[in-house]
């Protein structure tokens, strides 16, 4: 099984390097709105939060992943040069209709030289949705 790496609080951490590393790498799941049973729901994935993360052929974001415990929700690839061949932050939207009471998200994202990189969780309560009008 390949070692899967996770994101740690960069703020307890003095090397800027070793900061800037683990940023980069690390996916973060962003909900939009309110979740509601039976409605689409805007789910955003960003590899890095204060990092940007190489765009070049032997090094970049080979793909983006959305989770919901462990049913992959959907995946998004790229190719180098997706992001112009400079350093960026992959960024995903995700639009899901979740159909249970809570979720658990979470994103995975693999660096074609850094390997895996795993997401906190992100718990979302559903609200019940309102009956379809005919």
């Amino acid at each position: 099984m390949p070692k899967v790496n996770t994101y740690v609080d960069i703020s307890q951490i003095d090397k800027e390097a070793k900061r800037d590393f683990i940023d980069r790498h690390s996916p973060f799941v962003y909900v939009e709105g309110e979740a509601v049973k039976g409605q689409k729901l805007k789910v955003k994935v960003r590899v890095g939060n204060e990092y940007v993360h190489p765009d070049d052929f032997d090094h970049y974001i080979a793909y983006v992943q959305l989770w919901d415990g462990d049913t992959l929700l959907g995946q998004a690839t790229f190719t180098p040069g997706s992001l112009g061949n400079k350093p960026n932050q992959a960024e995903v939207d995700f639009y899901i209709v979740p159909t249970k009471d809570k979720l658990k998200l979470n994103a995975m994202s693999y660096c074609t030289k850094h390997g895996l990189w795993q997401s906190e969780t992100v718990e979302v309560e559903v609200l019940e949705g309102q009956p379809a009008t005919v």
